[in-house]
């Protein structure tokens, strides 16, 4: 909930401020960030899925890169903070439910390759496709520059330890849709390439 919802809420109050305050105070508002709020602990309820979370943070996002992959089962590392895509400056926000990071991208590239998905009950979250998200980690590796299929294909197995057989299983076709519009278009076709080799 942001403080603009929470102020049209409390328009009888002479001074809503104070009172989103105090409803801090009591445990039945906590802060995510600075102007947004979920349900406190006073409330006895569930606390909002990060994923959830990382889409109103910062807006426009998408949930991508390792905590993406990691949900799809690409890579077998845990993840400990939640990360996403966005069209806004690259930013980092660490708050009281977890560590968000957001990193920028161009449009059009950046409106590729995303789906909502049902979280839990009542909760649904902007997500990159598993091609996306793979596409997405590449952009986005600082000083990653992959100039062959074999150097793709040991980035891919050695440095993400992730599987072939879920590899074979992306639409690379799709992939090479995105390429004309993307950033590192020559390492995103070496991508593909060494994919298909597989």
């Amino acid at each position: 909930m942001t403080h603009q919802v929470l102020l049209s809420l409390l328009k009888g109050y002479k001074r809503p401020n104070e009172k989103v305050h105090d409803l801090r105070r009591k445990g039945i508002l906590s802060p995510v960030r600075k102007g947004l709020y979920v349900a406190g602990p006073a409330l006895g309820g569930g606390r909002p899925e990060p994923f959830l979370l990382a889409n109103h943070i910062l807006g426009p996002s998408y949930v991508s890169l390792d905590s993406a992959l990691s949900y799809y089962g690409l890579i077998p590392e845990r993840v400990f903070e939640t990360t996403s895509m966005t069209t806004k400056t690259s930013r980092t926000f660490h708050t009281p439910l977890g560590t968000f990071s957001y990193t920028s991208l161009p449009l059009p590239y950046y409106a590729f390759g995303i789906r909502r998905i049902g979280l839990s009950e009542d909760q649904y979250a902007l997500i990159a496709v598993p091609e996306k998200a793979l596409a997405d980690k590449v952009i986005s590796t600082s000083g990653l520059i992959i100039r062959s299929r074999k150097a793709a294909s040991e980035w891919l197995l050695e440095n993400l330890r992730m599987d072939e057989t879920q590899l074979r299983e992306l639409n690379t076709r799709i992939m090479g849709e995105w390429l004309k519009d993307a950033p590192k278009k020559t390492s995103l076709q070496m991508l593909i390439n060494a994919i298909q080799g597989l």
